[in-house]
């Protein structure tokens, strides 16, 4: 094989351990953990600004994404505020004004279906309260158990967790879980703290930084449980974060005194990355690892009504790793979940009978096991959610069961409500408990999208294009859904209510694999037309752009991955037919043994 430098022009440095400068764009061989290493570099991430708060303010809460953020609560300073502005990207517009105005609240959700729990409504006069947008107005929902301030929060808007913060006489570490309704309590954290950064899911949330004392400690909750995680390079609390619990952005808050800086957490430990423009604190936060938006605050002792956007442009040493086969080879499968946390279920394999299968298999990060069978063996079927609370629907099979809906709750599969719709060659994203199910159909194709609700399926708004085989990111309310059947090349965005028209991709293909979110998509693989694809396609929200190829073309692959910035994994498909499993990194190959010279 030629060496790096043959192909670059350069030699590599060879040393056992890190680098020992952080020059911008600095790659190395660890020679002791056997990894090919690189310095983050400011050529492809970093902030801009973007259109201020028409009212300034700090201690506020924010739910969204990068182009379509909400901020809501605060302080002016005192009083506090019942205030809700809405970005669009460019700037600010108010919105409804909360029930109770409040500060030092928790946060989740989107522009169109946020979360907005606890708080304080004065000093020392924590509140209960929680309260949900619908994209013009906040009703109260259910009370949280604990009245408290200075608290984190993740999750959606039906599927939240709070935790930590303070209530008399002093800081908790108690977890509350919301279901739409109401809230029960959950794993405690291991250490009472107040004003944290937080990121993540209902059952996979991150909670980093806080005091006192000031602190670095992150933690990782899996639903049931915290349990520790890698520490902040900078020490701080007031910090704002957004993101996934294996893809998170931190960014702000107090040492003290402000700070601007950036961190970047992929699972396991935190990478700085460039920092703000603007030093702050008791700001707010939404969107992914690589679109984020950092939301007002206070600045030298001011209040801010600043907005920043973080992008990070595709990484030039994103690489395709092998990972374990798959038990059963199979195509026109369905997946869901992490790199490290994934779950293939049903497809087809000629070479066996039934060719037609329902078994599922669970991935630990290396190898695949054996889950609970479905109890329905089907094809051409979509999925969503985690490993552990996964749902599927849609499919072609021998009993034609395509509106059938089956729910994994990480041992067994149940039946779940049946679609209006029934269909195969459908795309799907989502929760188990918030899914959406996009185009596909029988004998000719369907632009008709169905919202599940943990229960049952209703109608949503209308494809603009209806096509076979599309791939499909996101959530219920904020998903894209890209490509199709014929080398599609369109893209479309959901807001929970309609679909609108984005950027095209680079190519065009169908039975590709998808993960990540609506502005930070995965595509890889599929078929165009008379040829087989391995082609990987980064969307940023806005635009598509080529990364690095997969080692193995196939279509009609399985595939998960929430944070697709970050990491994403791919595996069966045709042809022939699979087991192959690969594992997708936005930093480089997760362990990769290089010649250097």
């Amino acid at each position: 094989m030629a060496t790096y430098k043959e192909v670059i022009g350069t030699s590599i440095t060879n040393i056992a351990g890190d680098s020992p400068t952080t020059v911008d764009g600095d790659v190395w061989y660890n020679s002791s953990a056997t990894n090919f290493k690189f310095n983050l570099t400011t050529s492809f991430t970093g902030w801009t600004s973007g259109g201020n708060l028409n009212t300034a303010r700090q201690q506020l809460s924010g739910a969204g994404t990068q182009t379509a953020g909400l901020a809501f609560g605060g302080e002016t300073p005192p009083p506090t505020t019942n205030l809700t502005e809405e970005y669009n990207g460019t700037s600010w517009t108010n919105g409804g004004t909360l029930t109770t105005a409040r500060n030092l609240l928790a946060g989740a959700g989107t522009q169109t279906a946020g979360l907005a729990a606890a708080g304080n409504t004065g000093v020392g006069s924590e509140t209960n309260a929680t309260e949900e947008y619908n994209g013009t107005a906040w009703t109260n929902g259910g009370n949280t158990s604990l009245a408290r301030g200075y608290l984190g929060g993740a999750g959606t808007q039906t599927a939240a967790v709070i935790f930590g913060g303070t209530a008399p006489p002093g800081n908790v570490t108690a977890t509350e879980e919301y279901d739409g309704s109401s809230w029960t309590n959950g794993g405690n954290l291991t250490t009472a703290l107040k004003q944290m950064g937080s990121a993540g899911t209902q059952t996979a949330a991150l909670s980093f930084g806080g005091r006192p004392p000031t602190t670095a400690q992150t933690e990782e909750y899996n639903g049931t449980a915290w349990t520790g995680g890698g520490n902040l390079n900078t020490a701080r609390y007031g910090l704002a974060g957004c993101g996934l619990q294996d893809a998170a952005l931190a960014f702000g808050g107090t040492t003290p005194p402000s700070t601007a800086a950036t961190e970047l957490y992929n699972g396991t430990s935190w990478t700085n990355a460039t920092s703000m423009n603007t030093a702050r604190t008791s700001l707010a936060g939404a969107g992914t690892q690589t679109a984020g938006l950092a939301v007002g605050g206070e600045n030298d002792g001011g209040v801010f009504g600043g907005t920043e956007e973080f992008s990070q442009g595709a990484s030039p040493f994103a690489a395709w790793s092998t990972g374990g086969n798959l038990g059963s080879a199979r195509y026109s499968l369905a997946g869901a979940g992490t790199q490290t946390a994934a779950l293939a279920f049903a497809g087809r394999n000629p070479g066996v009978s039934p060719s037609t299968l329902n078994a599922t298999e669970e991935y630990g990060g290396t190898s695949w096991t054996a889950g609970g069978n479905m109890g329905t063996a089907r094809y051409s079927l979509a999925g969503c959610g985690t490993q552990t609370a996964a749902l599927a629907f849609g499919a072609n099979s021998p009993v034609n069961p395509e509106g059938v809906t089956e729910e994994y709750g990480g041992t067994s599969w149940t039946n779940g409500g049946t679609m209006g719709t029934g269909r195969g060659g459908l795309a799907g994203a989502g929760t188990q408990t918030a899914g959406l199910a996009a185009a596909g159909g029988t004998s000719t194709s369907v632009t008709a999208t169905e919202e599940y609700d943990g229960s049952s399926w209703t109608n949503g708004g209308a494809l603009t294009t209806a096509a076979f085989s599309r791939g499909m990111a996101g959530l219920q309310t904020a998903a894209v859904c890209f490509g199709g059947d014929n080398e599609k090349v369109n893209t479309e965005e959901y807001n929970g209510t309609a679909w609108t028209n984005s950027n095209n991709m680079n190519n065009g293909r169908e039975g590709m694999g998808s993960a990540g979110i609506q502005t930070a998509a995965l595509a890889f693989g599929g078929r165009p037309v008379g040829s087989t694809g391995n082609k990987t396609e980064q969307y940023d929200g806005s635009s598509w752009t080529s990364t690095a190829n997969m080692g193995t073309a196939r279509y009609s692959l399985g595939s998960g991955g929430a944070a697709p910035s970050a990491a994403a994994i791919a595996f069966g498909g045709t042809p022939p037919t699979t087991a192959a499993t690969e594992e997708f990194n936005q930093f480089g190959p997760v362990t990769k043994t290089i010649e250097t010279t």
